[in-house]
């Protein structure tokens, strides 16, 4: 095993450890129960993965799926909950900002003194880190969550490009799936905080859960991999059916297209028009990010529309050559069984309407 692999597979989960950990001590600290330190316990399921990978995999991660990224999901996302429920209680003041600097400036000067009569480094670097966190307990609650939040998103990014990658995936398909996590990750924080924060959202319990589970449905896209990798295709007859030979030669794309519709911008499309069809609820911000999205899904139906009719007029030209069509990465063969021409006949039952025309004037 390398150590190079060891130490970013090790490095990485303790940083999802540590951050979990944080969120469980804020909600400890913000319900004042210490039973919520039982949270913590869901960090043991990270400590068995993290055992399991460095034996059977030594370290490297899987195809298509990273359960690292999964199971940080499962220790950090109650907290988050727990937080943004109770998150409605709590408010800031005006100027809370100077309040802190303030007052940190001022116990910072007088460990200062105090160190001084002590002339102790130690002592004084006691002193700083005593007046480090208790800065930090005075620091607002809504400040606190949505630091979370904003590491939350971070963490994923850069924990996802630390961690070792395996055998399936290449630096390059890596570089793309950060990009895109990049972008994923900045519109997953500005729905939760723009819709959250709103007043009249705070009041209505129902809606803070409605929120909060789209919210964690939209996360479920970080530990999977299928967006820069392609299925392939297996030398089967069944893998040469239509909609088995669109999927392999797309499959990319299609998974793009899904998590886009049904995962994250599909979603936050009927969260925002619920929100201002039912609830009257109106700003700027709202009506801008809607309108977004229903751009995003028009253009993935659109995108989606072109990948049909690319991969029809692929088929059309092969089954005139009397080939079929099979995947890219498979040769194609000269003839096919009964029930592939079947379905090779309906699939082209109605071919484009620029061809039909040129063949009705060579006629």
């Amino acid at each position: 095993m390398e150590l190079m692999v060891l130490l970013n597979a090790l490095v990485t989960r303790l940083l999802f450890v540590l951050h979990s950990l944080i969120g469980v001590w804020r909600v400890t600290a913000v319900k004042k129960e210490p039973k919520y330190w039982l949270l913590a316990l869901l960090n043991l399921l990270l400590c068995l993965e993290t055992g399991l990978t460095l034996k059977f995999k030594q370290g490297r991660g899987y195809k298509w799926f990273s359960p690292a990224i999964f199971l940080y999901l499962i220790c950090i996302v109650p907290s988050l909950w727990l937080l943004e429920i109770h998150h409605g209680t709590q408010y800031c003041g005006n100027e809370p900002g100077a309040v802190q600097v303030n007052i940190s400036n001022q116990d910072f000067n007088q460990s200062r003194e105090s160190s001084h009569g002590n002339e102790g480094t130690d002592h004084h670097i006691i002193q700083t880190a005593k007046v480090f966190v208790n800065q930090l307990s005075t620091i607002c609650e809504t400040v606190w969550t949505l630091a979370l939040h904003q590491t939350f998103l971070l963490l994923l990014v850069v924990g996802r490009w630390l961690l070792p990658i395996g055998v399936e995936i290449t630096r390059d398909q890596l570089s793309q799936l950060l990009l895109m996590f990049v972008g994923t990750a900045a519109d997953i924080l500005e729905f939760a905080s723009e819709t959250l924060d709103i007043e009249d959202v705070r009041k209505n319990y129902v809606l803070i859960n409605a929120i909060l589970a789209v919210w964690t449905w939209s996360m479920l896209q970080f530990p999977l991999d299928l967006a820069v990798q392609h299925i392939g295709c297996k030398p089967s007859a069944s893998a040469r059916r239509i909609p088995s030979l669109l999927l392999c030669r797309y499959s990319a794309e299609l998974w793009n297209i899904g998590v886009s519709l049904f995962i994250q911008d599909g979603p936050f499309f009927i969260v925002r028009s619920i929100l201002m069809g039912h609830f009257r609820i109106f700003n700027q911000m709202l009506v801008f990010f809607t309108a977004k999205n229903i751009l995003v899904v028009t253009l993935q139906l659109y995108r989606l529309a072109v990948i049909t009719l690319d991969f029809r007029a692929t088929v059309l030209q092969k089954s005139r050559k009397g080939e079929v069509c099979c995947c890219p990465c498979e040769p194609y063969e000269a003839h096919a069984t009964g029930h592939q021409e079947n379905e090779m006949k309906e699939f082209l039952a109605f071919p484009p309407k620029e061809e039909s025309q040129a063949s009705s004037e060579d006629h």
